[in-house]
This record gives C-alpha cells, sequence and structure tokens, in this order.
C-alpha cells in the first residue's frame, strides 16, 4: 500500500509546463505595455512642446489685438456715474 503514493519522483503535467516557462523568463526586448506608454507619453510631450512653441511664437510675431470700440451710449452712461454731465443736457 506504501508504493502507491510514491510521488517524489513525477511532476504533474500543469506544474510541468509551467515550469519550463519559469527557467526561459529571460528579457526577450520590450514589454508591449511599455511601448505602448513610451509611444503616448511621447506623442504627448512633442504635442505639449510643439504648442507652447507655437504660442510664444505667436507672442513674439503677432500685433496686439484692437480693442473694440466703446459706443457712445456706453461712454454717455459712464460720466453720469461719475457726475460729469454730458455735453447738450
Amino acid at each position: 500500500m506504501a508504493d502507491d503514493f510514491d510521488f517524489g519522483d513525477k511532476v504533474p503535467p500543469s506544474f510541468d509546463r509551467m515550469g519550463n516557462a519559469m527557467k526561459d523568463a529571460e528579457t526577450k526586448g520590450f514589454n508591449p505595455g511599455l511601448l505602448v506608454l513610451l509611444l503616448v507619453v511621447g506623442i504627448l510631450s512633442v504635442f505639449l512642446i510643439g504648442n507652447y512653441v507655437l504660442y510664444t511664437y505667436a507672442q513674439k510675431t503677432l500685433p496686439p489685438r484692437k480693442k473694440k470700440p466703446v459706443s457712445k451710449k456706453k461712454i454717455k452712461k459712464e460720466r453720469l456715474k461719475q457726475g460729469v454731465s454730458a455735453p447738450g443736457e
């Protein structure tokens, strides 16, 4: 009866397949997840740096914006608020 449970030298097939994978576990290149992460970070950094460069170039080269003309009605209201009477009244 004791001879029936003698499994010391045998390895079940499921663990045997796993053992070969653990023995061959070497770095065989980049991890695909790492490649995707590097690609996304690279594209994002190029986008942000490009936007910054374009923004600084535009600040140096473009003329300042023209202000909207203030209507005569608004000027009249502001003068009345300040206590200066509008001309013609």
